[in-house]
């Protein structure tokens, strides 16, 4: 019988090579294979290098399971060894040989002085962007166990164990993932937004509290290191969140979801500052009569714990211990602000301050490092976490909010139509009111009320004990300045002011189309005077989120980045000539298709003067798994986000792009544009797109509460680019990531000869963005391929739009793999990413029996459609996305 590789290779000549890495996947793979022996054997000899029929059967879910599993167990011993490596690195050679360090930032820095130091440090802010985007094609409880895995394997690193311990510590391992095969991967039931509103905050409980004070301390010691003074700055980041607060095409989220949002978020820091200050009280046990403070001293703290009337025994059991019961005293107002009850804290900003009188006051005594180990991470946490863990974002669709809008004009007789002179002078008239004609609400559709109900809690909300427990109103699909201006009309209906609206207002560009003309829609928006005064706050900051996954979907790879680019040089510049600066809101995915990138270089690759010290990015489904379910790596991927940019806000000599490098651009933008649109435009593509990927299929991975179609629609245009990138990572075309690149450098090389070779070989060598593109270009060419698209062009039942769609691929991908060896002059497609190339070479040989299972799958349930689900497909999909690492 014919062999195949085994899943693990002791031969595989592994170009990243890493030993401790292949000790540990040669050790877990045992455990693994110890498990698919106990409870499916006939399966182990197709997964251990046998070939052989593929199963059927509940064998063929039981062989998809296994896989699975192992590829998520790859996945977690890959963060266990970067882990390892970066400690490793920091032991050996210091804190400025770890990637993405800020001790690395500010060495490579050059002669930044402290004044520049602290001026940027002042300005830091990113802020990380928790969303419920349906890409995580894992259950909750899934994301549990391998967390513990993720630990135990963390336990196993140390060298004090015996032989004996050793083979405990992997029962408990093995243990671990017989429950990942007892538990299964495939949700059931669709979540809920409650079920994902948990989903996000368990990131936050498990990882992400303890990762800031982490984070903050790394950043005062690599500033301690470089300028040798101790430097407390603000917090450099501040998280916010979509989940329960995106009704984007979502009508499961609603003004109750939005409230258990707030609820939730607000409970679970209360919850860790309680058990935080519980804690510290039991440890901080200083008695008066040894270290007794000075009168000043102990009038703060006696003034601490008045605040809170003591329970009845507290001052008998800890007589003369001032600092336990003071924090005694603050966890009880922290449990009072829970529930509201008398002596709760009436603002956050005030249990930093009784926080930072305490920290004083043991510094004080001399005892400086028990304040920085107790009491200094509960108060960056606060700083950062408040009183509502993350500030909930609200997202709405424009064209909900001009139905709305016209509803309420509507009740007076005059409903122009959108989009008119009519309405845009109605609008302004209605604006510049210091009264507006009270509406009736209850002659409101269910949508209207929905709307205003959610402007008022959000104003509701300013008002309570943490003002930043709510962020901006994103408007989605904003096409122009009358879009815009109506949110502003709809607040002052929910009871917002007339002359200053304390509302921020975040336009999404999201089209090719919209960010193109996004610069004349702010303009025209900072001529109302309502407007200016009140988006621009005390720092003219404002704020403009773009969007990657519909610009890509809408223009191709190569036309999005570069509108991307032009996009925020163009918002820069307008926005200067109104004395604003924007902060810019990335909506980047996971997939290259939807701005995934290396976080370090495309921030380096952002155009001059569109970073002012503060970013703001979305973290979308598995890349919140990825980056935040352990600690350490959470940590790290902060700072990697903090640091790069802040490296970038250090160098003063980013220089503009050259004339010739920006012509070029925009002649490959428009080539590239012009050959995918030919492409989507091909007479049978939707139909050859429907079937050729599970993109039908994709409804039965229950994997988020949102639809996969705006509005019910069924046309391309109304698809989100979640499902769109989904289906032809499926199907291996990856078109979303390379398609037009090929037709691009191919005209741009016929028409300038050698002129244009020596041209785009000097782009790829000094231009950060060019070299972002061809990069994330080939890691795409890479992860494509012909020989599995080709068999899912099979499904095809038009035998010619098969033949003309596939091989218009076919050929796109022949001349773009050529355009790319031009530029690189590398041979071998990957070959610059040893890496990646050995991280996949671990799955392919499976995967592509993956892919055989899953057209045969397809093939089954698109001729027999009365069939309920298919439990092997979805496994089927959710091993495809595991092996390539991404969903949408």
């Amino acid at each position: 019988m014919e062999q195949r590789a085994p899943l693990v290779d002791p031969n595989f000549a592994d170009p990243a090579k890493d030993p401790y890495a292949d000790r540990l996947r040669a050790e877990v793979f045992g455990l693994w294979q110890n498990v698919i022996t106990r409870r499916a054997p006939a399966v182990l000899p197709l997964l251990t290098g046998v070939e052989g029929q593929l199963p059927e059967g509940r064998d063929l879910i039981s062989y998809l399971q296994a896989l699975n599993i192992w590829f998520q167990l790859l996945k977690i011993v890959e963060e266990n060894a970067a882990m390892r490596g970066r400690r490793q690195d920091e032991t050996e050679e210091g804190p400025t040989a770890v990637e993405g360090s800020f001790a690395k930032a500010l060495a490579d820095s050059g002669d930044v002085s402290l004044e520049d130091f602290r001026a940027a440090a002042h300005r830091l802010s990113v802020g990380p962007t928790l969303t419920a985007h349906p890409t995580e094609a894992k259950r909750v409880t899934v994301l549990e166990i391998h967390r513990r895995i993720y630990r135990g394997l963390v336990n196993l690193e140390t060298q004090r164990w015996t032989p004996r311990e050793r083979r405990e510590l992997l029962l408990d391992l093995e243990s671990e993932i017989d429950l990942l095969w007892l538990t299964g991967e495939l949700r059931l039931e669709r979540p809920s937004p409650e079920d994902e509103i948990e989903w996000g905050l368990q990131f936050f409980r498990d990882a992400l509290f303890d990762a800031v004070p982490e984070l903050f301390e790394k950043f005062h010691a690599a500033a301690q290191s470089r300028f040798g003074v101790e430097d407390d700055s603000t917090p450099c980041v501040q998280f916010h969140s979509w989940i329960g607060g995106d009704r984007d095409g979502n009508p499961n989220v609603t003004i109750k979801t939005t409230r258990t949002a707030l609820e939730r978020n607000r409970a679970a820091i209360l919850d860790r500052y309680a058990g935080a200050l519980t804690v510290a009280a039991q440890q901080i046990s200083v008695s008066a009569a040894i270290a007794r403070p000075d009168e000043e001293t102990l009038a703060v703290l006696n003034e601490v714990i008045a605040a809170s009337p003591a329970e009845g025994s507290e001052a008998r059991r800890n007589p003369g211990e001032h600092f336990r019961q003071a924090l005694s005293a603050m966890r009880r107002r922290i449990e009072a602000t829970r529930t509201d009850g008398a002596h709760a804290y009436p603002h956050v900003t005030s249990f930093i301050a009784d926080l930072r009188r305490v920290e004083a006051a043991m510094a004080a005594i001399g005892a400086d490092r028990l304040a920085a180990r107790h009491l200094r991470p509960i108060r960056w946490q606060a700083e950062v976490f408040g009183f509502r863990t993350v500030t909930l974002d609200v997202r709405q669709n424009s064209s909900v909010t001009t139905r709305v809008i016209g509803e309420i004009w509507a009740q007076r007789g005059e409903a122009p139509e959108y989009g008119t002179p009519d309405w845009s002078a109605l609008l302004r008239r209605q604006l510049s009111r210091p009264d507006l004609v009270a509406v009736d609400r209850d002659r409101l559709s269910e949508e209207g009320q929905e709307l205003l109900n959610l402007l008022g809690l959000m104003r509701e909300a300013q008002l309570g004990r943490d003002p930043s427990a709510m962020g901006p109103f994103i408007l989605s699909m904003t096409r122009s300045c009358d879009d815009l201006l109506g949110i502003f009309l709809l607040a002052r209906h929910a009871g917002f002011g007339a002359e200053k609206l304390d509302l921020r207002v975040v336009p999404l560009f999201e089209t090719i189309e919209d960010l193109r003309a996004a610069p004349q829609i702010l303009d025209t928006l900072l001529n109302v005077p309502l407007a200016k005064r009140s988006l621009g706050g005390g720092e003219g900051l404002i704020e403009v989120m773009l969007g990657y996954s519909d610009s890509n979907k809408d223009g191709g790879f190569v036309c999005s980045t570069w509108e991307l680019e032009k996009a925020q040089r163009n918002i820069s510049r307008c926005l200067e000539a109104h004395d604003c600066r924007p902060v810019f809101f990335h909506g980047r995915g996971g997939s290259v298709s939807r701005g995934g990138a290396p976080t370090e270089r495309a921030i380096a690759a952002q155009p001059k003067g569109t970073i002012h010290g503060r970013l703001r990015t979305t973290e979308q489904g598995e890349v919140v798994s990825s980056k935040f379910a352990n600690r350490g790596t959470a940590q790290h991927q902060l700072e990697l986000l903090a640091s790069s940019v802040l490296a970038r806000s250090l160098n003063k000599v980013v220089p503009d792009i050259r004339p010739d490098f920006h012509d070029a651009l925009e002649a490959l933008s428009g080539m590239s544009q012009t050959a995918y649109s030919t492409l989507l435009h091909q007479p049978g593509f939707i139909d050859y797109f429907q079937q050729a990927s599970p993109v039908e299929e994709l409804a039965m991975l229950k994997m988020g509460s949102r639809p996969a179609r705006r509005f019910g629609a069924s046309s391309l245009d109304d698809l989100r680019a979640i499902p769109w990138v989904f289906a032809w990572s499926q199907n291996r075309h990856l078109i979303t990531g390379w398609y037009g690149f090929g037709s691009a450098i191919a005209s741009f090389r016929r028409f300038r000869k050698g002129e244009g070779d020596a041209l785009l070989q000097k782009m790829f060598a000094e231009s950060p963005l060019f070299r972002l593109i061809v990069d994330e270009v080939e890691k795409s060419l890479f992860h494509t391929d012909m020989d599995v698209a080709g068999r899912y062009a099979t499904l095809v039942t038009d035998a010619q739009a098969r033949a003309t769609i596939f091989g218009m691929i076919e050929r796109e991908y022949m001349a773009s793999c050529l355009g790319l060896r031009a530029i690189t002059g590398s041979e071998q497609i990957g070959a610059r990413f040893p890496k990646m190339k050995s991280r996949f070479a671990r799955v392919q040989s499976e995967l592509h029996r993956v892919h055989d299972v899953q057209i045969a799958l397809l093939r089954e349930i698109r001729a027999k459609p009365e069939k309920p689900g298919n439990v092997p497909l979805m496994q089927s999909m959710n091993c495809v996305a595991a092996a390539l690492g991404w969903t949408g």
